[in-house]
Parts: structure tokens; C-alpha cells; sequence
């Protein structure tokens, strides 16, 4: 992600019971905060314990260690960036063209760029990235179930609109095509964080979806 803005978990529940649930919640939200801040090595439990108000006994009462909690929080992570994946396929779902649905599932994301990404937008993704060797199998797995679920799912809307037009498997690679978007993705937080603006995510986004019209439709967009 492709990876996505989200408003911490427990602030996005209505009405969550105040049982474990809502405890559980709430140390993997500051548990993602500081880790996309900080990064993984550098965020201990006692930061997540004071970061998320609460104590070591409701910390193991959850988590075995912070490997679990880590397995955890990716999972969470996955399951919410391959939530938002699906809402840009529901969006060009009643597109009938093939054209026209690629665009449509494209354009779903530059709006949700200019309407939620900021300028301190982060992702756990990269932050994880960069410390592979301190991730267990369990969670890379889990990253790269994303990987995959965004080039299928894109690959599936790209390939009846590249047949359209003529292009080949031999000329183009459909699921490479499909990973720049994850690629776009993750470029743009970078850019937004290092020029300290919101705009760089929905300028790349906005290029990309140019160079994929151009592609499945032979003429440049506006």
C-alpha cells in the first residue's frame, strides 16, 4: 500500500464496550504510533505502556511479549489497508468499462489523499521495512499478504483494460504495473514527510493514474 492514513482504532469504534477489547486497542495504537515514529527497535513496552495509559499486568494480560503484540499490530494493519483496498473496488465496481473502472479505482485514492493524508501521515509498513531483520516470519508474512492482496486485486481491474487496447503480457507486466501503485504508495509518505507537506501523496497518485490512462487509453488526462 499500499499502505494508508488511519485514525487510530479505538478512536474509530462507537460505543466500544470498556472491557479488554478497548484496552487491547488502545496499546496497539500507541504501539503503531510509536513504532511509525521511532521505529521498532527503538520502542520499548514501558513506551507503549505510557504512551497508551496503562499498566504491565494489562500488557501481558494481552500480549505474551512485544513480539506478539507486534504479530498483532501488523495484522491489524493488513487487515485495515486491504479494507481500504476493497473501498476503491467497490468504488469503480458499477463502472462498466474496463478504462473507466482502472480510473475510477485510482481516482478513489487520489481524493482520499487530498482529503485524509497530511503532512505527518506515516506507515508502519516502512517503518517495519526498514528493520526486517528485527521482524519474525509471522509479521513479514503478513506485509507481504498485502503486497499481494493489492497487486491481485489491482492486476484483476488492469488486465480486461490493457487487453482492450492491445497491450500484451509481453509488452507490459501486469502485476508489475500494479505494484508501482503499492510502490506510489509508499514513496509518497516519504515525500510527504520530507517535505513536511500533504501534497507530494496526491501529486504521485495523480501522475500514476496519468501514465496508467495514457497506457489503456492512448491519451493524456487533465
Amino acid at each position: 500500500m499500499v499502505c494508508l492514513y488511519q485514525t487510530t482504532q479505538s478512536e474509530t469504534m462507537v460505543d466500544m464496550p470498556r472491557n479488554g477489547s478497548h484496552t487491547r486497542a488502545r496499546l496497539l495504537d500507541a504501539a503503531e504510533l510509536l513504532v511509525e515514529r521511532n521505529g521498532f527497535a527503538a520502542t520499548s513496552v514501558d513506551a507503549i505502556l505510557e504512551e497508551a495509559g496503562s499498566s504491565k499486568g494489562a500488557f501481558f494480560h494481552h500480549f505474551s511479549s512485544k513480539r506478539e503484540l507486534t504479530q498483532a499490530l501488523v495484522a491489524r494493519y493488513v487487515d485495515t489497508d486491504l479494507g481500504m483496498l476493497q473501498q476503491g473496488l467497490d468504488a469503480a465496481a458499477d463502472v462498466d468499462d474496463p478504462a473507466e473502472k482502472v480510473l475510477a479505482f485510482l481516482s478513489f485514492y487520489e481524493k482520499w489523499a487530498d482529503e485524509l493524508v497530511t503532512a505527518d501521515s506515516a506507515c508502519l509498513y516502512i517503518a517495519l521495512v526498514t528493520e526486517q531483520n528485527l521482524l519474525d516470519e509471522v509479521s513479514s508474512a503478513e506485509i507481504r499478504r498485502a503486497v499481494a492482496g493489492w497487486r491481485e486485486g489491482f492486476a484483476a481491474l488492469l488486465r480486461p483494460a490493457l487487453e482492450r487496447c492491445g497491450v500484451g503480457s509481453a509488452e507490459i507486466d501486469v502485476e508489475e504495473l500494479a505494484d508501482h501503485l503499492f510502490a506510489t504508495f509508499e514513496g509518497g509518505y516519504m515525500l510527504c514527510r520530507a517535505l513536511g507537506s500533504p501534497d507530494p501523496m496526491r501529486v504521485q497518485l495523480r501522475v500514476y493514474r496519468q501514465l496508467v490512462d495514457r497506457l489503456i487509453q492512448g491519451r493524456p488526462t487533465p
